[in-house]
């Protein structure tokens, strides 16, 4: 239980004190009602007597009673009515609310912190007037009145007579049988003489005499003189006297049972039912009777005419709000005791004293004593005999009943002298004296009577005070006999079915044991008492027994919030919506956050209803919210409950503010993390042939890798236009920012260009949400940055459309448990910051069978059910307007230390983006641009520009990863006919017609790179597109033609072009824009190309100069049937390169036309030679010599767009593979250049162009495609392609662990670039026709050609001798032997050719090798001597014939 304000050891003598009637005459009352009193209530704040007070026990023994209270109350002939009490208990209960601002207890208990009220002001106060508002009973004489005070005003004509009047009248009640009510204790009531004596208007004289004459009367100890109303009324204000009696009239006015004192509470006429309640409220000064007391109602009375509704056995909750409103109303503003001074209140304390000292207490202990001596005298009988004479002797008993009848009305019925009653009566007087010892003994006695006599009401009482009587006696010589208790409170409430005497006696032994800390009993015992027939009673029992659950001394946390649950329940059923309101509020501490939802749903479910009744519409929102927003468990049918529920009470919110702000609704979630925006128009869709660039949009992914890659094109293409130097506040363009995105800076929108922001929503609940007129919520602040500063700074809000463009989407639906992502559109049409803040939309539910009770239409029948169609929108039955922020966290701060160590996120300011002046905006249209292409594949195709802003654009480029891809032609490009309608097999190539004598010689032309944009140090990957003027102007459109040439590996590839443009006039906060497009090309194997080249034998040209060599030249076709492709031409085979040129064909073939079917392969042998040198370019010059060998009947002109701008392009893309660079260590650098040179030699740099047609069938159609493929030569005898290679993987290798060399090792030259070096050649007759028989030794002269291919001097040293290094070799070699000079050592020079004059000795005929002989050579600066060993040369191979 609660703590409380009294300790039990004063809670009870205070709840049974002596009871004093009081009858008045009407003047007395008068006089008491100008403080707006009665006289009952006069006395009231004085009751209880300041000192100590003693008396003497039937033993002589002096006995102390401390604090000793008195009740005095009018008297009252009509018990009072349980409605009535019902209703008072409802009021009192109702009028008791926590303090504001009280501080509540924390209780930790576990895991919980729990803040609890810790008194329960309701609950006592409850208490209190539940005990003092006890009917009367038969058989307990605790209430029953000791004294009457009779009480006249010295004003009256005849005072005396008007005492004797006032005992007769006292007389008549207590001993007429008409009158049954009130109760008195025994029948010489104490009658007490008062005399009222207005200080202020009566006669002070008179009233002495009147007071002398009565206590000649009625002796000094019966009598008293008191003097009240020292000043007049009208005076009040001048001096503050305190109000004690306010507390008492305050607490429960509709208790004080002298308030209705005055009026006749039995009106029935409906005219005066105003009178009537002035009167129930205490207000009614008139007296209306001539007698005064005259069958007075008891203030409990319900009165039946001002409120017909109410029925006697009715409800606890009797409009018990709005008459406690009525009361207090009605009592405020009333001075009580306005005519009583300070010395007044003296003289009333004093009055009572002694009253009590005087007459009450001597009163008592006479009584004691008499009671006392008659039980004395009857002890002496045995106990059955003194049974078996008080059944002889027993007046009115009836004891013919059976068994079965005296159970049934809970026992015997004793007459008022009955002797068993005597010691009840002599119990209960020593128990209001607090004699407890005596009172216990006396209980105990009369305990054992009424049950041998089965009398079990009587039982009952005796052993509930006997039980409380030993709790109270000093010193504590027993213990608290509980299961006197428990077996009262059984009796009470199942045998005499008395629910009230049941109550009384819980709440004062649950008080004794929380007093022990037997929580756990008391609990238990609150709990046994709940029941249906009181919901109130039940609430406050439940509410104490949760209390008693939270303090143990290991506290019930969960019990005591079910408890609470409990109780809250039954205060909602007794109509105390706002403590049923506090209880669930309490409970919701314990069940918050623990998971258990549906729990977490009911509490909170009935919060938002409790307070919506109670019109706390914000505390019934914040509870509905929780419902909807927590992952909730329900049911469909019960979330659409909730939901309609909450929509109700927001509707009613709204409505008490319109003008206010928008609410912040909890449905749907916004993931906000998600949202995304995007700045500019939506793509256009493809038109025809036409296709519109890709450029960015809300649909495709994000992807890191792709946008790093745009990233660096952007800052490529910046770096060529900035000179090489991106510019320190360079920021890679975004067009649409996502949480990936680099948020950090505000970003920036071009006015009128639409600003989209796409909102995830996800719906958590099983029923669908409608959003309607959904848009989003900014405030824009206009501003201008041209530099010059803008004065006013206004602030705007959505309701400018002329700024800020808005749109509204007019339905969103959002099924069951659904994510999905609505876009919005803003348009700004002003220059300025904006910042959207966030969506506003309307929430309602869809209104359809299954929104309303969550059951399905049923199968058949379709009519009036589903969703109702109204002008084409769902019908919806209820929305609320409301608003969500978007509010991104921005991400984690992690740099510097102090960062890392707490906790910090950065700014994210997607949603603030700052609107800047228009810029130009570029459009990008393909036309024909295919999906498909053979590798190697040309085709032509258009470009369309299109500038749909009002600014002119400037700058145009487009730069892409992958420049090899396409071209728009070099400055030599022939301008082609701008129509893409021109006829489908027209060539992309230039060509020209040639006649057939030429074929297989070359055609030389030449062209420069830097005509096609590959000059030294140019970004080859940034292109400018070739604008007519470079500008284009508004609205413009400009068709230029592109080639594309498809990858040389087939699969699928995306190519990235970025197209970037300025603006004519420069902008401050935009200085470029991009244009963004992913072509999609899926390739198909076509042709491989491979070659090798190498020196030729014949060591003179025509001309007679070196360096002729041989290319060969492998196709074959790899093409898989899929295509469709017949048969591939080679129509051309070109070369290209600034040193060397194709000279002829040497194929010996006779077929004209290379024809490669499916999976053929041709091989070509070309002859290549040097240029001339007025051919040869200087290194700068970048011109590069092309030869056309044709094997059809047109040229194609190699050195022409677009088969040279494929060529650089591939030649470029070839030069960016890193070569290793020389170190530059000065000792070993004479070595590095010996290697360098060496290398050098067989170096070569011719690139091969072989140029196709394809003959495709496709629709029953025949194609021509054509296409050409390249192959860089770099070096002598090393096979190249026209492909990438796969680098095959190598193989493992077991580990091997050596000690690593210090010594670094020189680089040297590999063994094919020293066999370079020199190059040899054998001429000798191919046979040799000797007569051995005549001459054994056969002579045959050789000339060894030495040709010095470096450009530098080379000593040569010639050795003729062999290597015998195998018996094998012996056997080849032993027959043939070189005559002469077995060395010799030689120095050429810079490409000088040498020959050697030898002789051959042969002994046999035979096949013989003459490559025997070993050339060493060394550079003539260096001191290494490399071999050029010729073990790659063919082997020379001589017949010897013997004739």
């Amino acid at each position: 239980m609660a703590q409380c304000v009294q300790s039990v050891q004063e809670l009870i003598p205070d709840s049974f004190v002596p009871c004093v009637a009081a009858l008045c005459s009407d003047e007395a009352e008068r006089l008491t009602r100008l403080n707006h009193l009665s006289f009952a209530e006069l006395l009231k704040p004085f009751s209880r007597l300041t000192s100590e007070v003693h008396m003497r026990d039937p033993n002589n023994q002096l006995h102390v009673i401390k604090n000793l209270k008195i009740a005095v109350s009018n008297i009252i002939t009509q018990p009072p009515q349980p409605g009535a009490i019902r209703k008072l208990l409802n009021d009192v209960v109702s009028g008791s609310q926590p303090a504001e601002g009280l501080v509540a207890n924390v209780i930790t208990a576990g895991d919980y912190d729990l803040n609890i009220s810790a008194t329960t002001p309701w609950f006592e106060s409850y208490r209190e007037s539940f005990l003092q508002s006890m009917p009367a009973s038969d058989h307990e004489f605790l209430n029953h009145y000791l004294a009457c005070m009779l009480v006249a005003s010295s004003s009256e004509a005849e005072p005396v007579e008007q005492f004797s009047k006032l005992s007769q009248e006292q007389h008549r009640i207590q001993h007429n049988s008409d009158y049954s009510y009130p109760k008195w204790f025994i029948p010489n009531t104490l009658k007490y003489y008062v005399l009222l004596h207005d200080v202020s208007a009566g006669d002070e004289q008179r009233a002495e005499s009147i007071y002398e004459e009565m206590k000649q009367k009625y002796g000094t100890q019966g009598c008293y003189l008191l003097k009240i109303n020292s000043r007049t009324s009208n005076r009040a204000s001048d001096e503050q006297i305190p109000d004690p009696w306010s507390q008492y009239l305050q607490k429960n006015s509709i208790q004080n049972q002298e308030s209705y004192e005055d009026g006749p509470c039995t009106i029935t006429s409906n005219k005066n039912s105003d009178s009537n309640l002035l009167s129930l409220d205490g207000l009614d000064n008139e007296v209306k009777d001539g007698l005064p007391n005259s069958f007075r109602a008891h203030p409990l009375q319900l009165d039946t005419s001002s409120d017909p509704s109410n029925s006697i056995d009715g409800p606890d909750h009797v409009k018990s709000a709005s008459s406690l409103h009525e009361t207090k109303k009605a009592n405020t503003g009333i001075i009580h005791g306005a005519c009583l001074t300070l010395t007044d209140h003296d003289r009333i304390r004093q009055f009572i004293q002694e009253f009590t000292f005087r007459g009450l207490l001597p009163h008592i202990e006479k009584t004691i004593r008499q009671l006392n001596d008659q039980l004395i005298s009857r002890k002496g009988l045995s106990r059955s005999l003194f049974s078996a004479t008080k059944k002889w002797f027993s007046g009115s008993k009836v004891p013919e009943k059976s068994i079965n009848e005296l159970k049934n009305t809970s026992g015997l019925l004793y007459p008022p002298e009955a002797p068993e009653l005597q010691i009840r009566k002599m119990a209960d007087l020593c128990f209001l004296v607090q004699h407890y010892d005596l009172a216990y003994s006396c209980y105990h006695t009369a305990k054992k009577d009424f049950l041998n006599d089965q009398a079990m009401l009587y039982a009952a009482g005796a052993l509930e005070m006997a039980a409380v009587s030993a709790f109270l006696q000093p010193g504590a010589p027993r213990p608290y006999p509980a299961h006197y208790m428990d077996t009262a409170i059984q009796t009470y409430r199942d045998i005499c079915k008395n629910m009230v005497l049941a109550e009384r006696c819980v709440l004062l032994s649950a008080e004794i044991l929380k007093s022990q800390s037997k929580y756990s009993e008391a609990a238990a015992l609150l709990i046994r008492l709940t029941s249906e027939d009181s919901d109130l009673r039940s609430a406050l029992l439940l509410e104490q027994a949760a209390h008693c659950f939270i303090n143990m001394k290991s506290p019930m946390v969960r019990k005591y919030a079910f408890h609470m649950i409990l109780a809250g329940h039954r205060f909602s059923k007794a109509g105390q919506k706002k403590h049923a309101l506090r209880c669930y509020c309490q409970a919701m501490q314990v069940y918050k956050g623990k998971g258990w939802s549906l729990a977490e749903d009911h509490i909170n479910f009935t919060i938002g209803r409790q307070s919506y009744t109670l019109r706390q519409l914000d505390n019934a929102v914040s509870a509905f919210r929780h419902i909807l927003i927590n992952e909730s468990k329900q049911s469909a049918a019960q979330q659409g409950a909730f939901l309609r529920e909450y929509l109700y009470v927001y509707k009613n919110v709204s409505q008490l503010s319109p003008d206010g702000p928008l609410p912040q609704l909890p449905l749907p979630y916004i993931n906000s993390s998600a949202t995304r925006v995007f700045f500019g128009h939506d793509r256009r869709p493809a038109d025809g042939e036409k296709q519109a660039a890709t450029h960015i949009s809300l649909d495709q992914e994000y992807d890191s890798e792709s946008s790093q890659q745009w990233r660096e094109l952007e800052e490529q293409v910046v770096a060529v236009v900035n000179r090489g130097v991106i510019p320190s506040n360079f920021h890679p363009t975004q067009y649409c920012l996502n949480s990936y995105s680099d948020n950090s800076r505000f970003p920036l929108a071009v006015v009128e260009e639409p600003i989209t922001v796409e909102v995830a929503f996800r719906n958590p609940l099983k029923v669908p949400l409608l959003l309607t007129d959904l848009s989003l919520l900014w405030k824009f602040q206009p501003k201008d940055f041209s530099g010059k500063d803008n004065e006013e700074v206004k602030e705007l809000v959505t309701s400018e459309p002329e700024m800020i463009g808005t749109e509204v989407i007019s339905e969103f639906l959002l099924n069951s448990e659904e994510s999905k992502v609505a876009r919005l559109k803003l348009f700004p049409h002003h220059v300025g910051e904006l910042h959207i803040l966030g969506v506003v939309y309307n929430l309602g539910t869809i209104q359809g069978s299954m929104a309303v009770d969550g059951i399905g239409a049923l199968p058949g029948c379709h009519t009036g059910h589903g969703l109702f169609f109204i002008s084409g929108k769902h019908f919806f039955s209820m929305s609320v307007r409301g608003r969500q922020d978007l509010e991104i966290q921005g991400p984690r701060l992690n740099n510097t230390k102090e960062e890392k160590t707490s906790i910090k996120y950065g700014p994210d300011r997607r949603l603030d983006p700052i609107i800047t002046e228009e810029m130009p905006l570029l459009e990008v249209f393909f036309i024909h641009f295919p999906t498909g292409l053979l590798c190697g594949e040309i085709r032509k195709a258009y470009v369309e520009f299109v500038n749909v802003s009002k600014c002119p654009l400037t700058g145009l480029k487009v730069v892409s990863k992958r420049p090899e891809f396409f071209t728009f032609g070099g400055n030599t490009a022939v301008l082609t006919p701008l129509s893409p309608s021109a006829s489908e097999n027209c060539s992309a190539y230039k060509t020209v017609v040639t006649d057939s004598t030429s074929v297989c010689t070359a055609l030389i032309s030449s062209a420069s790179s830097v005509d096609f944009g590959i000059g030294i140090g140019s970004q080859p990957e940034v292109i400018p597109v070739p604008l007519p003027d470079t500008v284009l102007l508004p609205g413009a459109s400009v068709q230029l033609p592109m080639w594309l040439r498809g990858p040389d590996e087939e699969g699928v590839h995306e190519i990235n072009f970025l197209f970037y443009y300025e603006s004519v006039k420069k902008q401050p906060k935009i200085r470029h824009r991009i244009l963004r497009h992913t072509a999609v090309i899926c390739t198909s194997r076509s042709l491989n190309v491979r070659a090798t080249v190498c020196r030729s034998n014949s060591l003179e040209d025509e001309e007679g100069r070196g360096g002729n060599m041989l290319v060969f030249v492998d196709v074959e076709n790899t093409n898989t049937s899929e295509a469709g492709v017949k048969e591939f031409h080679i129509v051309q085979v070109s070369s290209s390169s600034k040193h060397w040129k194709l000279q002829k064909s040497v194929n010996l073939s006779e077929n004209k036309d290379a024809k490669l079917a499916s999976r053929e392969k041709g091989k070509f042998c070309f002859k290549a030679i040097r240029c001339k040198e007025k051919e040869v370019a200087t290194q700068s010059s970048e011109k590069y010599t092309f030869a056309d060998i044709i094997f059809g009947n047109e040229q194609i002109v190699s050195s022409a767009s677009p088969c040279a701008d494929f060529f650089y392009r591939s030649l470029s893309s070839e030069l960016k593979t890193p070569q290793a660079q020389p170190s530059g260590h000065t000792e070993k650098q004479s070595a590095e250049d010996a290697v360098r040179l060496i290398q050098k030699c067989s170096e070569v740099d011719l690139n091969i162009v072989v140029l196709w047609k394809a003959y495709v069938v496709e629709d029953s159609k025949q194609l021509i495609l054509e296409g050409q493929h390249h192959v860089i030569l770099r070096t002598i005898g090393k096979e190249a392609f026209s492909y990438p290679q796969k680098q095959e993987p190598p193989e493992m290798e077991l580990l091997k662990f050596s000690r690593p060399e210090n010594t670094s090792v020189s680089s040297r030259p590999s063994v094919e670039q020293l066999s370079n070096l020199i190059k040899t050649s054998l001429h000798y007759p191919e046979s040799f026709n000797h007569p051995f028989h005549q001459k054994s030794l056969c002579l045959v002269p050789v000339t060894l050609l030495l040709s010095n291919c470096s450009k530098a001097d080379v000593d040569v040293i010639v050795d003729l001798r062999h290597k015998t290094t195998s018996p094998e070799a012996l056997e080849v070699h032993g027959s043939f032997t070189w005559l002469g000079q077995t060395q010799y050592k030689l120095q050429l020079k810079s490409q000088e050719i040498h020959s050697l004059q030898l002789k051959a000795c042969f002994v046999h005929a035979g096949v013989y090798n003459l490559g025997t002989p070993r050339v060493f050579a060394k550079l003539s600066d260096q001191v290494t001597v490399f071999e050029a060993s010729q073990q790659n040369s063919m082997p020379a191979l001589i017949i010897i014939n013997n004739v």
